[in-house]
């Protein structure tokens, strides 16, 4: 009796191997940087990179939870007034006598409370959109922000405080560090783990998912409680870079994160993405920001760039999946021929 192997592993193949999505935002990283410096002769100070860097990695922590619930076909559009209301939360309780230390865990528990609030909400009301939800709760924790600190600003902080937004850790400046950090442990996360993999089923099918013995509704719950927890360590980066705070601080960031996260090849569609493509697209836009800033370039501009770079990757994207679509058909059709 003959026996019949399976093999369900991909030939390696270097073609495909270098048309990813990531060698394209990598050359895009080498193409703004050989521009910028021929324009700038100050863009390639490292001083300057250094504190360019620590400007735009803040709210890059937040691109971790984000492309996981991006993968799983949801959204979360309130993490900008998280980190507002985590910041506002943590000064106010430091001016009212807490001690530093308390305020700080007092203001990831607000964001991890916020982002469970939202995931309680999607797993409670399945029927409900996260567009609806988030958008809701955005207006809300912005609200309440407004209601603590009214127009006011809050700080004076101790100087110990400051070196989360502005210390290095021998040359290399402390928020890089913990961003490479977090930034391996996510890739080993979503990529190697039975959590990331479920997180892909669930993106790719909720349904089949459910049936199969996943638990969806416990993954979505942990997966927006980090984005909470991830907002409010980008609350007390951005606070200590200040120096103080606002209610209308992190304005718009939920934006730019989407940005980064579509930037780098995550599919709205879910399922389909990787967490390296979102951490290259985080350097494509901040370098191309501080480079166009060197220049006196518009801020303006900087949207159009970004739109036409985010234009240009989902219609990538889609043709990849066409394609590969196409291809399946194709081998069908010949199985059934033969």
């Amino acid at each position: 009796m003959s026996t019949r192997t399976i093999n369900n592993t991909q030939e390696f193949s270097w073609k495909r191997f270098f048309l990813q999505w990531e060698w394209m935002l990598v050359a895009l990283i080498i193409i703004i940087f050989l521009i910028n410096s021929s324009i700038s002769p100050y863009f390639l100070n490292y001083l300057s990179i250094s504190d360019a860097t620590m400007t735009f990695l803040d709210k890059a922590f937040i691109v971790f939870p984000m492309v996981m619930i991006m993968i799983m076909r949801e959204i979360d559009i309130s993490v900008g007034s998280t980190v507002a209301l985590s910041s506002v939360v943590m000064a106010s309780l430091y001016n009212a006598g807490l001690p530093m230390v308390l305020a700080i865990g007092a203001c990831l528990l607000v964001g991890a409370l916020c982002g469970f609030f939202n995931g309680f909400l999607l797993v409670k009301y399945r029927q409900l959109s996260a567009v609806i939800v988030t958008l809701s709760t955005m207006i809300l924790y912005r609200g309440i922000a407004y209601m603590i600190l009214e127009d006011q600003s809050a700080g004076e902080f101790p100087t110990w405080f400051s070196f989360f937004g502005w210390g290095y850790i021998g040359s290399v400046p402390f928020i890089l560090v913990l961003f490479v950090v977090m930034a391996i442990g996510a890739v080993l996360l979503l990529q190697k783990t039975v959590f990331g993999r479920r997180v892909y089923a669930i993106g790719s099918n909720p349904t089949a998912s459910r049936f199969s013995g996943v638990k969806v509704d416990k993954i979505k719950l942990i997966v927006f409680t980090l984005a909470g927890l991830m907002a409010a360590i980008t609350a007390i980066f951005l606070t200590s870079r200040m120096g103080s705070t606002r209610p209308n601080v992190a304005n718009m960031y939920e934006l730019d994160v989407i940005a980064m996260v579509a930037l780098g090849g995550i599919s709205t569609a879910g399922g389909k993405g990787k967490m390296l493509g979102a951490i290259l697209a985080v350097f494509v836009i901040g370098y191309l920001q501080y480079g166009l800033g060197l220049i006196n370039i518009p801020a303006q501009m900087l949207l159009i760039i970004i739109g036409v770079l985010l234009i240009a990757s989902v219609t990538v994207t889609n043709l990849r999946v066409k394609g590969k679509l196409q291809k399946k058909k194709s081998k069908k059709k010949v199985k059934k021929a033969s």
